[in-house]
C-alpha cells in the first residue's frame, strides 16, 4: 500500500467514521474578543482546515471559565458564548460536511496569567504558584467542564478532548508533584480522580452514543514530579501512571486519546520538537505506540510532532529523505503500529490544505513548516498567531509584536 492510501484510508472513531488519518492539533491563536467568543478571523481558519480535508479538527484550547486562562484574547466556553460557538460549528460543518470538528476543553490553573486572570493550583511548583485549590474549588471546575462539554453538544461538535496535558490544570491534578494530603492528591487513586470522575460526569451528562470524548495526554513532562515521572521529586521517565490513565479513561468511554509530552511553560522543546534537534520527535512516537499497545484496538491513537519530518529536509541523519519525509513517515506509522493517526500542529498553519493536496495528487504544491517557531514566539507575546512564512498578516503581526514588545526573551508559553 503506498503512503497516499494509508493516509486517506477512513477511519472508525467510536461511532463515527474520519474520512482521513489527518487529525489537526489544538494550535491557540489568540484571535478572540473580549468575551472569548469566536472572531471572523478564527471561523475563516477552521472553515480553511475543513475544506483542506483534514479527517478529525479540534479547536484551539477552549477556556471553561474566563477566571483562570493563559491567553487574554481566549476561546470561552460558558452559557453567554453558546449561540456565536453554535454559528462557528455551522460554517465549519458548512465548508466540509465530512470532516469531525471537535472541542478542546481547557483550565488553565496554575499557568494562568496573572496580568488578566487568577492562578489557582493544587500543588504550587517552584517559580508559578497560585491560590491552593480546596475540594469545593474542584467541584466547581468540574461543573464548569460539564456545563462546557453539555454547551458544545448543543453547538453541534462532534465531541470534546478532556484536556489533561501541557501543564494545564488537568495535568496539574495528576501528576506527581500534587502530593498534598487531600481528596485529589498524594496517592495514585487520590491524583487521577479529577480526570475519571470528571470524564464520567460528562459522559453521563451528554450520553449520546455519536458524542465523541477523549483526552490529550502528556506521556512525560520532563522535570521533577511532572506526569509520566517516578515520584514528586524525580524527572526520571516512568510510563506506569500514563497507561493507567489512558486505560482508566478507555473504560470511562474515552474513544481517542491524544498523544503528547511535556509542559510548554518549563518543557517546551519536548511538547514542540525543536528544529536543531528534530530526531527527538522519534521520542513521541515511541510513547504513541506505547499508548497503542495499551489500549484496546477500537479506541484511537493519535500521535503528535509529525511536522519536523517536514519534505524531508529535515536535518535527520541516517536516513534518506524519501523516508523521513513526513508523508511517507506519518505512513509508516500507521502501517506498523505506532499510531492510528497523524497530529499535524505548526504544519497547519504553513497548510491547512495538505489532505486536500494530497488527495489530489498535488503532493508538490503542499507549503511544508520550516520550524521556525515564529508562532510560537506570538503566542507567547499574546499575540495573534499564525504562519509567519506563508501568511503575510502573521508576517506583519511578527514585525509589529517584535517593534512594539522587543525580542523575545524566554522560550516558553
Amino acid at each position: 500500500m503506498s503512503y497516499k492510501e494509508t493516509l486517506l484510508q477512513p477511519i472508525k472513531i467510536g461511532n463515527r467514521v474520519a474520512q482521513n488519518r489527518f487529525f489537526i492539533q489544538a494550535m491557540e491563536c489568540n484571535k478572540e474578543d473580549e468575551t472569548g467568543n469566536p472572531s471572523e478571523e478564527t471561523i475563516q481558519r477552521y472553515c480553511d482546515l475543513a475544506k483542506g480535508g483534514a479527517g478529525l479538527i479540534s479547536l484551539e484550547a477552549i477556556t471553561v471559565t474566563r477566571e483562570c486562562r493563559a491567553r487574554d484574547n481566549q476561546l470561552t466556553i460558558m452559557p453567554d458564548n453558546e449561540k456565536p460557538l453554535t454559528e462557528f460549528v455551522r460554517r465549519v460543518h458548512e465548508a466540509n460536511p465530512e470532516t469531525l470538528f471537535i472541542f478542546q476543553l481547557t483550565h488553565s490553573g496554575e499557568i494562568s496569567n496573572p496580568e488578566f486572570s487568577r492562578r489557582v493550583t493544587p500543588n504550587p511548583l517552584p517559580g508559578y504558584g497560585g491560590d491552593l485549590l480546596t475540594e469545593e474549588d474542584v467541584e466547581r471546575i468540574m461543573d464548569s467542564f460539564v456545563t462546557a462539554a453539555e454547551i458544545a453538544y448543543r453547538a453541534g461538535a462532534d465531541g470534546i478532548d478532556m484536556k489533561l496535558s501541557h501543564g494545564y490544570l488537568g495535568c496539574q491534578m495528576i501528576r506527581p508533584h500534587n502530593s498534598r494530603d487531600w481528596k485529589y492528591g498524594g496517592s495514585w487513586e487520590n491524583r487521577s480522580r479529577f480526570a475519571f470522575e470528571l470524564i464520567e460526569r460528562i459522559r453521563k451528562a451528554v450520553p449520546d452514543p455519536n458524542f465523541l470524548v477523549g483526552s490529550k495526554i502528556s506521556a512525560w513532562e520532563g522535570f521533577p514530579g511532572g506526569f509520566g515521572t517516578e515520584g514528586p521529586d524525580s524527572p526520571i521517565m516512568d510510563l506506569t501512571e500514563p497507561i493507567q490513565l489512558i486505560q482508566g479513561l478507555e473504560a470511562r468511554g474515552a474513544n481517542f486519546i491524544i498523544q503528547s509530552a511535556g509542559s510548554p511553560s518549563i518543557t517546551v522543546g519536548l511538547t514542540q520538537v525543536d528544529k536543531h534537534v528534530p530526531y527527538y520527535a522519534y521520542l513521541h512516537q515511541y510513547w504513541a505506540k506505547e499508548f497503542r499497545k495499551a489500549l484496546k484496538p477500537e479506541t484511537v491513537v493519535i500521535g503528535s510532532n509529525f511536522s519536523p519530518f517536514r519534505s524531508g529536509k529535515n536535518d535527520l541523519c541516517a536516513t534518506t529523505p524519501e523516508e523521513s519525509n513526513l508523508l511517507n513517515y506519518g505512513a509508516w506509522c500507521i502501517e506498523n503500529g505506532v499510531t492510528d493517526m497523524v497530529g499535524l500542529g505548526r504544519q497547519s498553519f504553513a497548510d491547512p490544505f495538505l489532505p486536500k493536496k494530497l488527495a489530489e495528487g498535488k503532493e508538490d504544491e503542499i507549503k511544508y513548516c520550516l520550524l521556525c517557531d515564529s508562532c510560537l514566539e506570538l503566542l507567547i507575546q499574546q499575540s495573534k498567531v499564525g504562519c509567519c512564512i506563508y501568511d503575510k498578516t502573521a508576517h506583519e503581526e511578527l514585525v509589529r509584536t517584535r517593534k512594539e514588545k522587543g525580542n523575545l526573551r524566554v522560550s516558553h508559553t
